[in-house]
């Protein structure tokens, strides 16, 4: 497989790899803009050259869209290799071009988000620590960092203290998201309108620049809805599953 690296001239005509077939859906269009601005930033976005999930997306932690304080190192936003893409090796292939690149860029070392146990959305603990990366901070209620150096004594990266205080979050619900994912675009507003049909409060919280996420309560910025200051979930929720919360609580 050959890997396609995400630049200004070309990202209109790639397709991004995400669930999304359409690169017309609003949801990719806001993605793309995302990713136009982040390239500036040094972002990197590589893909395999398939229509499908293979790709992984990384950038400098201090542009990182993410409470983490790991400066100097190359924080990966995202590695999905799904589908008929597993099993290739491709997922090796991705992550050691990461590496390759971000020693070549005299970073210290990757850094990444990860959970206790293998959860949607967060890096696979068992396939990082195969490749050699160990837990270094963790967050309630299962969010773990992991990272890999490339020298001894490293500074080690660490959350931020804005993961562990929620005391002044209000009432309800709270959603943190981003445009870092296609989905959000869609499903934000959907949810917003079905708490306000069962008056429950709600409010959504759209993350639009990196002093606010990395400052932002959730290891996970892209998408976390909290209720009464803690997080119920960082899954980007569809209609029916946002129903059962709203069920459990009575609503």
């Amino acid at each position: 497989m050959e890997l396609v690296k995400l630049t200004q001239e070309n990202i209109d005509q790639e397709h991004i790899c995400c669930a999304i077939s359409s690169d017309k859906d609003i949801q990719v269009i806001s993605k793309k803009k995302w990713l136009k601005e982040r390239l500036e930033e040094g972002l990197v976005f590589l893909k395999g050259n398939v229509r499908g999930k293979c790709f992984i997306e990384y950038i400098p932690a201090e542009y990182a869209w993410a409470p983490v304080e790991a400066d100097g190192y190359m924080y990966i936003d995202c590695l999905w290799v799904s589908g008929q893409f597993k099993g290739h090796g491709y997922s090796n292939l991705l992550l050691n071009a990461c590496m390759e690149d971000s020693k070549e860029k005299g970073k210290k070392g990757l850094a990444v988000l990860s959970s206790k146990k293998k959860l949607g959305f967060l890096s696979d603990p068992g396939y990082m620590k195969y490749k050699g990366f160990e837990t270094v901070d963790t967050a309630e209620p299962y969010f773990e960092l992991m990272y890999l150096p490339f020298e001894e004594n490293a500074d080690r990266p660490r959350f931020r203290e804005s993961v562990r205080r929620h005391e002044t979050m209000p009432k309800g619900f709270v959603l943190y998201y981003t445009n870092q994912c296609p989905f959000t675009a869609k499903y934000v507003p959907l949810l917003e309108n079905m708490a306000k049909a069962g008056n429950a409060a709600f409010q959504a919280v759209h993350i639009q620049t990196k002093e606010e996420a990395q400052n932002a309560p959730s290891p996970f910025t892209t998408f976390s809805l909290f209720y009464d200051g803690r997080l119920l979930t960082h899954e980007i929720l569809s209609e029916k599953k946002f129903e059962k919360i709203l069920v459990s609580k009575g609503m």
